[in-house]
């Protein structure tokens, strides 16, 4: 403030330097202490003048700079306080996150552990498929060479039986 205080008196000082004054002289009077003296007056109305202009400029500059100054920090304090919500919305959602992340490894967790149990129950199902699949072949073996021997049997059965009939004709005969 005293800077830009410092800058408006100069550029007042360089306009006061820049007016020109007009001062009538009348000729008939070579009275020159009252000629100085009106130049006088003239130059401290002037003087006058220019410092009321300069303070109400001052002045009206000093306000707007104190408005500018009070909104600038309501928005610093809007802007804190927009600032301390984010982080308190920061800090929830990463709690949320790190929730998330845990109950995603936990479900992870479960989910390998449910693959290896099914895994398991996969190789033993298939284990005991290969166990069955080899007892039905040896029971399809089995049933083969009971029936092959049922076959046998039937065969010297009906060999027997052409025999006995054979005996029977001729013990008859």
């Amino acid at each position: 403030l005293r800077k830009i205080h410092e800058e408006e008196v100069q550029e007042l000082q360089e306009q006061l330097a820049r007016q020109q004054v007009h001062v009538e002289l009348d000729v008939a009077k070579p009275d020159l202490t009252a000629a100085l003296r009106e130049i006088r007056t003239q130059y401290e109305a002037m003087a006058s003048s220019n410092m009321h202009e300069a303070e109400e400029w001052y002045r009206s500059k000093f306000a707007d700079l104190n408005d500018a100054a009070a909104r600038n920090a309501e928005l610093l304090r809007q802007a804190k306080h927009e600032a301390n919500d984010y982080r308190r919305q920061l800090q929830a959602l990463t709690c949320d996150l790190e929730s998330l992340r845990g109950t995603n490894e936990s479900l992870e967790r479960q989910m390998r552990e449910q693959e290896e149990r099914h895994a398991r129950e996969a190789a033993s199902y298939q284990e005991a498929l290969a166990r069955l699949e080899e007892e039905g072949q040896s029971l399809k073996d089995e049933m083969a060479r009971h029936l092959q021997e049922y076959q046998d049997l039937l065969n010297i059965k009906l060999a027997l039986d052409i025999e006995i009939a054979t005996y029977r004709k001729l013990l008859e005969g």
